[in-house]
């Protein structure tokens, strides 16, 4: 049964962008917090879960395994061959205190799997396109204009903590996954393959492998 405050919710009335703001310093201040919002808003507006990508694979081990070897081989890719002909330097100053450092993989493992990877895709993913698609529509020219937009948002995301590298490898990880996305409409892999994907991130740090695989290809 529907009632007007689910209605509201999902429009963009007062209430619907109320609660818009809301999600959006969510995310700002913490990424679960965004998600847990996302959640909050998709049941309180009786949105069906699949509009926000949640809908169960027809092969949870296929799609698991699948997801987490696209998500280490993306991460290599873009470490040894992309990011080293922008000029990113081997190693990432924001997170040298993870190298040999055990004691902060706890919260590394929590950020990046819950914070990263759910939190993150829940909000870029989940959510704006689900907004952004009732606003612009879901045709091709109007689904090429969602991802835009949301890779800029996610890029800018990523610019006061990791500068400039940061940003640009959240480009072109946000367009890798808003592409994704788009195509399956499924947020369980995307969600798997971005926390595979900085879970890679985090052990060549935490080995000091990085350096040694941004030279593997460009001396």
């Amino acid at each position: 049964m529907d009632d007007s405050f689910a209605a509201e919710l999902r429009g963009f009335g007062p209430r619907g962008l109320l609660a818009i703001l809301a999600i959006l310093a969510g995310a700002l201040f913490f990424g679960p917090l965004a998600a847990l919002l996302v959640v909050w808003w998709g049941w309180r507006s009786h949105t069906p879960w699949r509009e926000l990508g949640f809908r169960r694979p027809k092969s949870w081990t296929r799609t698991l395994i699948v997801a987490i070897l696209l998500g280490v081989a993306f991460k290599l890719v873009l470490k040894a061959l992309v990011m080293p002909l922008l000029g990113a330097p081997a190693l990432n100053p924001r997170y040298q205190y993870l190298a040999g450092n055990p004691l902060a993989l706890p919260f590394a493992f929590y950020a990046l799997i819950l914070g990263a990877g759910f939190g993150e895709e829940t909000f870029f993913r989940g959510y704006l396109f689900e907004r952004l698609g009732k606003l612009l529509g879901t045709g091709t020219s109007a689904r090429a204009a969602t991802i835009v937009i949301t890779t800029a948002l996610f890029a800018l995301g990523h610019l006061s903590d990791q500068g400039v590298a940061g940003a640009e490898q959240a480009t072109m990880t946000g367009l890798a996954f808003g592409i994704a996305y788009s195509a399956t409409e499924n947020l369980v892999p995307i969600i798997v393959a971005h926390a595979a994907f900085d879970l890679t991130a985090l052990a060549l740090i935490y080995w000091r492998l990085e350096a040694a695989v941004a030279h593997a290809v460009f001396r």
